[in-house]
């Protein structure tokens, strides 16, 4: 195909909702074009009930093709609640803005559509050989089962994630008045069903389990009328003795799926170019797969028709396409693996569960909720301060102001000002600076303050100007932060930790920064005599006694961090310094007692922080921070970090510190926003234990979703401290929460800020 010559015609593999309205909007841009859909099943032949769309939805539609999008309003049946059902309790939220329509209806309105602007429609029309086709373009609209990707999957990269758990799309009669979540505890366990009206009198009934729990019930050994029927009897209580009815005739056996997410690294050969769930899915359960479907077909009609260069265009439709198509996989990834893992969740409150539904896709915040309905948000806010401990009222504060007690310390908030180091001590002992540093961020209103990664010995540093607690004068300097940091109301926690094999080399700046020292360095030890990298040193392997001197090291650091009078003290065993080293299989090759399993691996890191629990008050609480994901092949695995977490809860500690990677140069992390979220909400929620949570967490948002949704009981922030120190001053200053006292210095300016935002807030957009 001749990338200057003009498109006169074009061939679409598919009438499905992506296909026809691809045919509508190539002919609403130029009439003149010939555009042929090839359809191999009837008009009315179609697998599933209702199509959900969103207002956005709607809003792209209209406009396109305000005509047609008139037409698919008029027969939509709109609903903003949420309901959900767990327990014997039913929460409901409203404001979501939704609305249903058949897909057959929604078919026909399309093929109506299409062939009132001239484009030629051939049903029952079965294509053998797409790139046959006589056109100057050929578009793969062929759906989930896409047989031109199929047939071509190394061509166009497929790559296609079948996931776990069993679904199965039924319809009923029942109306419900809101989009229902209605889940089922069994002897088999858990089983539940998304159901939404799609026209008067119809709805969807979608059925979704684990597999166990499909076979326990015997769905594995039932025909699709067996299924329809036992899920009656399973779902009575929400059918009002209507029936369950399946429309997938042209499936096998029973019409129980797993969904296949697909992603293709190319979406054009030659003159094929793919659409719609050919190219790429999103999981059910976030409603967006005939959304993609529409906003491709926009975008490939633009691509064309612009009249500039053809290859240039399509690689443009792509481009942009592929950005979005990859910010809804995510939200859906994120939705699927919490119906995969909806287990860890059954323990919370009906109204944190319904919370943490709704807001599990991170496409929905906590102030969007707010902006949805206001009265249930309230509602989730009152409930966790009362939970916390905080006394009732009308206005309770957002999640990130209510305390947190661990045993006998209070934090007045959950904000976090993260360890950070900053390589800038002399020999190990802090100074000015670090006064500043920490004190700022005291007077700035955190609840909480950890220090740098502080070092038990100068051979544990990272760096000639990592901060110590080896020497008494250590101690003595560290006090004065302490007090400085305790007299602005704000609490102060100590990181511990050895570097082991990341040590002796220059600090992060400069022509040599992180190349190991040329002069003054150290001998470094670790589990195994792995170098961090090619240019490091390689450490000698840790024998008995270099064990005990560790453990003694770390014993005396806390003995003199509660002579400094912190609050808490936390054994950094994250980030492959010396006892994550051991933690991790990638480091860690012992063959004796202390390597292998992850009880072997985790036997030394437990008895330092025995010794240390040991020496520390009983009433006062200690954290570990781990690295929950090595982000490589063969590294700790999620059962591994659940493990380990219970087992230093079991030993005495409050809170895991969730953090993940650095352990090894080959981890690759998929970053994002909130992207370490996801192992904090794990551990928490599978091993029963206090987390916090770090990673990319930046707006007050963040933090409030987080801890409402009970994936962490705090949350650090790093980055946003150093450019503000401030930022929970000014994060209560945008949530109207006056429950915060700032120094009586600040308060004019706190005051005036309150103002300044009530009236940007209140004036809206500019």
């Amino acid at each position: 195909m001749s990338s200057g010559r003009a498109v006169e015609s074009i061939a679409i593999a598919g009438a499905g909702p992506g296909g026809l309205y691809l045919a509508i909007s190539l002919k609403l841009r130029n009439p003149a074009l010939d555009v042929v859909v090839h359809e191999r099943n009837r008009p009315d032949d179609t697998f599933g009930w209702g199509v959900v769309f969103s207002d956005q939805t709607l809003a792209n539609l209209k406009a396109n093709d305000p005509e047609t999008a008139a037409i698919i309003e008029a027969a939509f049946v709109h609903w903003d609640d949420i309901d959900v059902h767990i327990r014997g309790r039913t929460v409901r939220s409203g404001g979501h803005g939704f609305a249903g329509i058949g897909r057959q209806k929604l078919l026909t309105i399309l093929q109506e559509r299409a062939r009132s602007l001239g484009v030629d429609l051939r049903f029952q029309d079965e294509v053998a050989d797409i790139r046959a086709l006589p056109a100057d373009v050929v578009v793969a609209a062929d759906g989930l089962n896409s047989r031109t990707r199929n047939e071509a999957p190394e061509v166009f990269g497929v790559d296609i994630d079948v996931r776990t758990n069993k679904y199965i799309w039924l319809g009923t009669k029942q109306a419900f008045d809101a989009f229902t979540f209605a889940f089922v505890e069994t002897p088999c366990g858990w089983i539940w069903a998304h159901a939404y009206q799609f026209e008067p009198g119809a709805s969807t009934f979608i059925v979704e389990c684990t597999e166990a729990t499909w076979r326990g019930l015997g769905f594995d050994e039932m025909d699709t009328d067996q299924t329809c029927r036992a899920a009656e009897t399973l779902f009575a209580d929400w059918l009002g003795g209507h029936a369950l009815m399946s429309n997938a005739k042209h499936l096998r056996g029973s019409a129980w799926l797993n969904f296949p997410r697909v992603a293709c690294s190319n979406w054009r050969d030659g003159k094929v170019v793919l659409l719609g769930d050919a190219a790429h899915t999103a999981h059910f359960s976030i409603g967006s797969g005939t959304k993609l479907a529409f906003e491709d077909a926009i975008r490939l009609a633009e691509a064309l028709t612009d009249g500039g260069d053809l290859d240039n265009a399509l690689a443009a439709y792509e481009t942009e396409r592929r950005v979005e198509v990859l910010k809804l996989q995510s939200a859906a990834r994120n939705s699927t693996e919490w119906f995969e893992t909806v287990d860890r969740y059954l323990g919370l409150d009906p109204l944190q569960f319904a919370y943490s539904l709704l807001t599990r896709s991170q496409r929905v915040s906590h102030e969007n909720l707010r902006l949805r309905d206001r009265d249930f948000l309230t509602g989730v806010e009152r409930w966790f301060a009362e939970s916390a401990g905080a006394p009732p009222t009308d206005d309770p504060p957002a999640p990130m102001f209510a305390p947190l007690r661990l045993r006998g310390l209070t934090l007045p908030n959950r904000v976090v000002v993260s360890p950070m180091c900053m390589y800038s001590a002399e020999d190990g002992t802090v100074g000015d600076f670090h006064l500043v540093h920490l004190g700022a961020r005291a007077l700035g209103g955190a609840g909480l303050l950890f220090t740098e990664m502080t070092d038990v010995s100068a051979d544990a540093r990272i760096t000639p100007g990592c901060a110590g607690m080896y020497r008494s004068e250590h101690r003595d300097a560290w006090k004065r932060i302490v007090d400085f940091v305790h007299g602005q109301g704000s609490r102060i926690a100590i990181q511990l930790a050895h570097a082991g094999r990341k040590g002796s080399v220059e600090r992060p700046w400069g022509p040599r920064a992180d190349q190991p020292l040329t002069e003054g360095g150290w001998e470094l030890i670790a589990p195994s005599p792995i170098p961090w990298s090619d240019e490091d040193q390689t450490p000698r392997e840790m024998t008995r006694g270099d064990m005990d001197r560790v453990r003694d090291d770390f014993v005396r650091a806390t003995r003199w961090a509660d002579e400094a009078g912190f609050d808490m003290v936390e054994l950094h065993c994250a980030h492959g310094y010396l006892l994550s080293s051991f933690l991790t299989p990638v480091s860690n090759h012992r063959t004796d007692e202390y390597g292998g399993s992850v009880e072997n691996r985790l036997r030394f890191p437990l008895e330092v922080f025995a010794a240390m629990r040991a020496v520390w008050p009983d009433d006062g609480p200690m954290s570990v921070r781990l690295s929950a994901s090595d982000w490589v092949e063969e590294g700790l695995t999620p059962e591994d970090s659940v493990a380990i977490a219970r087992a230093f809860a079991e030993a005495g500690c409050d809170l895991i510190d969730v953090s993940a990677g650095q352990t090894s140069e080959d981890s690759r992390p998929v970053y994002g926003r909130m992207f370490q979220t996801p192992l904090s909400d794990r551990i928490r929620n599978e091993a029963g234990v206090v987390t916090m949570a770090v990673g990319n967490i930046y707006e007050t948002d963040h933090v409030n979703s987080i801890l409402a949704a009970g994936r962490a009981d705090l949350c650090a922030l790093a980055r946003p401290h150093l450019a503000d120190p401030n930022w929970s001053l000014r994060a209560a200053a945008e949530t109207g929460w006056r429950g915060i006292q700032p120094p009586v210095q600040y308060r004019a300016g706190f005051a005036q800020l309150a103002r300044n935002l009530e009236r940007q807030q209140q004036a809206g957009p500019v």
